[in-house]
């Protein structure tokens, strides 16, 4: 258990990245938060491989979450599968429920379309209350 809250645990997620995967990462947080105001930040799923955990994002639901893996930085919806289609998503075609978007070296974060996807994530979330 931390005694920190769940925004400074992410603080501490995206402080440990650097180069690219840390520009991505405040860059889509900055869009999220921005797409969502309301949006309340957890952290979730610390196991012995990943003790510091995985960014959420909630608002009546799980909105998204950001995966930090070896080549890329992976944003993922956790309804993306009832979205509108995106040509942003580019993994996690094939299921049923979540849609992703792998960012790599020298990929730019478009961040207008970021929080397109998470208003519309939202409006999911709101819609099934």
């Amino acid at each position: 258990m931390s005694d920190k809250s769940d925004s400074e645990q992410i603080d501490d997620i995206i402080a440990q990245q650097s180069g690219w995967k840390q520009d991505v990462l405040v860059a889509l947080r900055a869009a999220i938060m921005a797409a969502d105001p309301a949006a309340v930040e957890a952290v979730k799923y610390k196991k012995p491989s990943k003790p510091e955990g995985v960014p959420f994002w909630t608002h009546d639901g799980d909105v998204c979450f950001v995966d930090v893996l070896k080549s890329a930085v992976r944003l993922t919806f956790a309804k993306g599968a009832r979205m509108e289609r995106s040509d942003l998503f580019n993994t996690r075609l094939d299921s049923k429920v979540v849609r992703a978007i792998d960012y790599f070296d020298g990929d730019r974060v478009d961040e207008a379309a970021v929080k397109a996807l998470v208003a519309e994530a939202v409006e999911l979330n709101v819609a099934a209350k």
